[in-house]
């Protein structure tokens, strides 16, 4: 299966993400310039964290107006899956792919530090292999995670079963302290109606090798590998 990484005038997490799929899952990856139009045949299309046209104006809204979002786009559409880290998920926001937007920490602080999350989901393309309320020891790099939406989008979304990651406690307990950003009702991460755009602040890239204190975000690319080998994505 072969996964594109998209890279932004900006994206610093690119290799990460490449060497989490390459490297460590041992499956096919290749770089995608912003200016390209075509997906190169992808299965799986990673959006990588990093500061997209240096965050200005807001961060993602002028890395939605790149060529190769449209491709991304129509991919999403048709059931391809797509993964939106950190800066990803911020420019899947702002492209209308997922709901909700990423502002301001509330404690106006870069946070980078482990966090623990909650996995809510597991019908969505990239928590599969997960258990329902598994609990994920990840990294947080950023200064403007905090998820925000108007009340009754906020609603829809719990509703429809969209909220796909919460921060929470190694417990999993879901408290106000285990929030690192501030986001309403502690939500890390999202999906659309469709389940298979998923969006997320922490980094699971960065955490899947034990080296680096901690394997457990493997698991979403595993899922998505296992869920596209069975031919149900």
């Amino acid at each position: 299966m072969k996964f594109a990484i998209v890279v932004f005038p900006g994206s610093n997490c690119d290799h990460d993400a490449y060497h989490a799929v390459k490297h460590v899952l041992g499956q096919p990856a290749e770089f995608l310039w912003h200016k390209d139009t075509s997906l190169q045949g992808a299965d799986v299309v990673i959006l990588p964290g990093g500061f997209s046209y240096g965050d200005y104006l807001r961060t993602g809204a002028i890395a939605r107006f790149s060529p190769v979002m449209q491709a991304v786009s129509a991919f999403a559409a048709q059931g391809g899956p797509v993964l939106g880290i950190c800066n990803g998920f911020q420019i899947l926001c702002e492209a209308g792919l997922l709901d909700g937007v990423l502002i301001r920490n509330q404690q106006v602080q870069f946070r980078c530090e482990h966090v623990h999350v909650r996995v809510e989901q597991v019908d969505t393309a990239f928590t599969g292999a997960c258990r329902a309320g598994q609990v994920l020891n990840i990294p947080v790099a950023h200064g403007e995670g905090q998820f925000f939406a108007e009340p009754e989008v906020i609603a829809r979304l719990e509703a429809n079963r969209q909220v796909v990651f919460r921060y929470g406690t190694a417990s999993g307990e879901v408290t106000p302290e285990s929030n690192c950003n501030g986001s309403i009702n502690n939500i890390a991460g999202v999906c659309n109606a469709g389940r298979n755009v998923v969006g997320l602040m922490p980094h699971p890239e960065r955490a899947c090798e034990k080296v680096l204190g901690s394997d457990d975000g493997l698991v979403l690319f595993e899922s998505v590998l296992q869920q596209l080998t069975a031919g149900a994505v």
